[in-house]
């Protein structure tokens, strides 16, 4: 069955219903991962989503831009028709990565930033993303969180993985919906509160991935992108740039407990044994 239904009127991708999953070991539990882009879901905690997708657990991806102003990496897809289809092409690709993630999805409706370069970088463009004020950004994910009912969420963390403008806006998005999700007095227009129970940040650029990455290229004999020289292209050479020693400090949902970043305020969230979740990684000891 489809992941995702044909896009609404409002522009947003209506979600589907969930696969049926009793039996699997967290079925009934709900995860939500907020990106700034498409093909962010592909690049970062895929294979996450992926495992609690074929554990019973329904995956929801809420995107908060349509990507307009993304880079073209792969130069045979760089063409004049192309970059003039680029908002259509991606939702597509989107459509597909829905598919093979078996994720439900959600577009937001904002606009890209895109990545500004240059010193100093230019002004980002009117009306993008990062430029919104935070309670607009966050009033479509506080909706969603309130209709989806997460009990665990992913998203970037308060340097937005690497200091993208709309990586680093997903962050301070994502926290403000996981705490104002739960409060009736806040975007009261959006539905019956909610309270997420956990909060994760994704780790993806780390030295150690790119080290595994380049010798498993290596290893099949396809030319490395990470190899060290000076052919590097912009995105490699601000992926080395901005990569850390290794996932030592990472959070993740793989890892429970201590990768932890952010609980409800207990007088709002309650207990996990009061919702009635099984322990585990996404509902593991609170």
């Amino acid at each position: 069955m489809p992941a995702v239904s044909r896009d609404d009127t409002r522009g947003r991708a209506a979600p589907a219903a969930p696969p049926a999953t009793s039996g699997l070991p967290y079925a009934g539990l709900r995860l939500l991962a907020v990106h700034a882009h498409p093909d962010d879901e592909s690049s970062k905690g895929a294979a996450t989503m992926v495992r609690y997708v074929r554990s019973g657990a329904d995956v929801m991806v809420a995107t908060l831009t349509g990507g307009e102003r993304g880079d073209i990496l792969n130069k045979a897809m760089d063409r004049p028709d192309v970059r003039a289809n680029l908002p259509r092409i991606r939702r597509e690709e989107m459509a597909r990565a829905r598919e093979i993630l078996g994720v439900r999805q959600e577009f937001l409706g904002f606009v890209d930033s895109g990545l500004p370069e240059g010193d100093p970088p230019p002004p980002l463009p009117d009306g993008c993303f990062a430029l919104q004020k935070l309670e607009d950004a966050a009033e479509p994910l506080v909706r969603l969180v309130r209709e989806f009912r997460p009990h665990v969420m992913l998203t970037y963390d308060e340097n937005g993985g690497y200091p993208h403008p709309d990586h680093v806006k997903c962050h301070e998005v994502t926290v403000e919906a996981f705490d104002a999700a739960a409060d009736p007095d806040r975007y009261p227009d959006c539905g019956a509160p909610w309270q997420p129970l956990k909060l994760y940040y994704f780790a993806t650029f780390h030295r150690a991935r790119f080290t595994a990455l380049h010798q498993e290229m290596e290893r099949r004999g396809l030319e490395s992108p990470y190899a060290a020289g000076d052919h590097h292209t912009g995105p490699v050479r601000r992926a080395l740039r901005r990569a850390g020693p290794g996932p030592a400090g990472a959070r993740h949902p793989d890892r429970p407990g201590k990768h932890l970043v952010r609980r409800p305020d207990r007088r709002r969230g309650g207990r996990l044994a009061d919702r009635g979740l099984p322990p585990g990684p996404i509902a593991g000891g609170y």
